[in-house]
């Protein structure tokens, strides 16, 4: 589009040809006021606050900044007498339909109206129609629309019911200029998203996300619910939204693999007596990492569910952890994530707050230093496993908390610790698809079903299959250093292995003699490795010995000795036996 040349106010500048004057003046930092405009609905003018004034070829009018299209040659003045008599008649026509808004208000101070001619009227909505577009036009749910002419026009949903078009995705609350439109208890609605789903449609998983590129979440996306919206495509200058993107699956051949599948938090419903989903403000710590964030769904403020702040704070380590009901495991982490949340909501809300532990287990550089700062700080800290978290209150200073009931175990005593808010700290535990991830890949797991390393000291990234690496949690409870330092060494296998160029095979591999083998097929289901194959061209086994790990196993289970091992074959064995016996 070609582009062309304006003049705002004596400032001049180039714009593409037919843009809205109102977006050609933000540009170069000129303000024009206006109520019924925002840049993803069609220009409307009702307002007229954005009025101004526009010469051209010896012509001079009043024009409407938002829909009036810049031309070549124009020149606009938008702070002359004739523009603010304009829009001081303006301002006082919406004060008496609209008299007590704060924003009408805050305009008409501006060009010096004290009382309106015609009064105030108490109604909050100046009929400026952003609702009604955005939710047609931009959301696609249709959901609003004008009704009546006239005095008694209004803007509302169809026979003033609550509308199932709605899909509650706050459009019109966001765009109306008036605070006309509002949110049902928006605050319980917030507390109501906060387990981590996103709060946005778009959004980067974590600030440590690699990529670190924005997602888009399907189920909250307006584009999938209405087919409509696509205001981000409309506003990506680098045109890299796609929504029409599908899921796709690849085969992609490698040398090596790295197994990180990572872990899963313990269910804190496993544990039953801490009442998690009975009781609204029992949270897991992960929710709370998510509420103390800064962009998370409280601005980082720790709130309870009825959007007040906690005056105290129960924290209950090893939840699901060093427990025979659960897991008898540590998971090595509880203790200082549970400090760090310490921290933070003492910091961000001043409660008191309490850590019920077993064991203090805060090994590692600068851990016991950060556990000696929070008892500094006036954290309380009681030795014991707590036994439930019930609201049951026996004393009035009980009434309207949670009772956490926990022996302190250094006191000797039985203690009740009225809080407002527990914070579970959960425990790690293995993938519920590690079995599935074992057979994929001929690993081996513990009984807790963490994947085993060939050696915990001298292989400890390694696995029994040659060019499979584990790292990080996949392999055990670890903390994000080891993680990290895990990761870097199973890396480093991996490219050693891609350097090499060449695989070393076994010396002692199995073989079979095709000729003596009668094709049973015993051998196929019982090697561990995979390496025995049937052909069915020649109905007989054969065995790839680039898997084969020389374990034997075929050797024993052959019926016609067809399977024999290098090194160790019916006759190396027998001579060996026979000179054992002449000694």
């Amino acid at each position: 589009m070609k582009l062309v040349k304006v003049t705002i106010d004596g400032i001049r500048t180039e714009a593409e040809d037919r843009t809205p004057l109102v977006q050609v003046a933000q540009k170069i930092g000129v303000k024009i006021p206006t109520l019924c405009h925002h840049p993803l609905v069609e220009p409307y003018g009702v307002c007229r606050i954005c009025t101004v004034e526009v010469h051209m070829r010896g012509r001079v009018r009043l024009v409407t900044a938002c829909n009036y299209p810049v031309t070549d040659g124009i020149e606009v003045f938008t702070q002359t007498d004739r523009v603010r008599r304009t829009r001081k008649l303006i301002l006082e026509w919406l004060l008496a339909r609209c008299g007590h808004v704060p924003l009408l208000n805050t305009l008409a101070a501006e060009y010096g109206i004290t009382e309106p001619r015609f009064g105030r009227g108490d109604d909050t909505c100046i009929l400026c129609g952003l609702c009604v577009r955005v939710c047609s036009d931009v959301v696609g749910a249709h959901a609003l629309g004008f009704f009546n002419r006239g005095t008694t026009r209004y803007v509302g949903t169809p026979y003033d019911e609550p509308s199932d078009r709605c899909i509650a995705c706050g459009a019109c609350v966001e765009v109306c200029p008036t605070g006309c439109i509002t949110m049902d208890d928006e605050v319980e609605q917030i507390r109501g998203e906060l387990p981590l789903g996103p709060m946005t449609a778009i959004y980067i998983p974590t600030m440590q996300a690699v990529p670190h590129q924005p997602v888009i979440d399907y189920d909250s996306c307006i584009h999938f619910k209405t087919d409509a919206c696509r205001v981000c495509a409309a506003v990506c200058e680098a045109k890299a939204i796609d929504h029409g993107q599908q899921d796709r699956r690849e085969e992609i051949q490698v040398g090596s693999i790295i197994v990180a599948t990572g872990f899963q938090p313990v269910d804190p419903q496993k544990v039953p007596q801490y009442g998690f989903g009975r009781y609204p403000n029992v949270v897991t710590a992960l929710q709370v990492e998510h509420m103390v964030n800064a962009s998370g769904p409280t601005n980082g403020q720790v709130l309870l569910k009825d959007g007040s702040r906690p005056q105290s704070v129960g924290i209950i380590h090893c939840v699901g952890s060093r427990d025979k009901n659960t897991h008898e495991y540590c998971s090595r982490v509880c203790c200082m994530y549970s400090l760090k949340l310490a921290h933070l909501v003492h910091e961000r809300s001043g409660a008191k707050v309490y850590n019920f532990y077993i064991d203090m287990r805060s090994a590692g550089k600068g851990y016991e230093e950060f556990y000696n700062h929070l008892l500094e700080e006036g954290c309380e800290f009681i030795r014991g496993r707590v036994a439930e978290v019930s609201d049951w209150a026996v004393t009035p200073a009980e009434q309207g908390k949670l009772v956490i009931r926990v022996e302190d175990t250094l006191a000797g005593l039985v203690r009740r610790i009225p809080v407002d808010m527990v914070v579970l700290s959960t425990g790690l535990e293995a993938r519920e698809d590690a079995d599935e991830v074992r057979r994929l890949f001929n690993m081996s797991c513990s009984s807790e079903g963490w994947f085993l390393e060939r050696h915990p000291k001298l292989a400890p990234v390694s696995t029994f299959t040659d060019g499979v690496f584990i790292a990080g949690c996949a392999q055990g409870p670890k903390d994000i250093p080891d993680t990290v330092a895990q990761a870097g060494a199973a890396a480093a296998e991996a490219l050693a292995l891609i350097d090499t160029g060449q695989v070393e095979l076994e010396a002692y591999t199995a073989w079979i003699d095709e000729e003596r083998c009668s094709g049973c097929q015993i051998c196929v289901p019982l090697c561990p490795f995979s390496a025995i194959e049937f052909s069915r061209e020649k109905k007989v086994s054969t065995l790839n010995e680039a898997l084969c790990k020389g374990c034997g196993t075929c050797v024993a289970a052959c019926p016609s000795h067809a399977a024999q091992q290098h090194h160790f074959t019916d006759a190396q064995i027998m001579t060996e036996i026979e000179g054992v016996l002449v000694r």
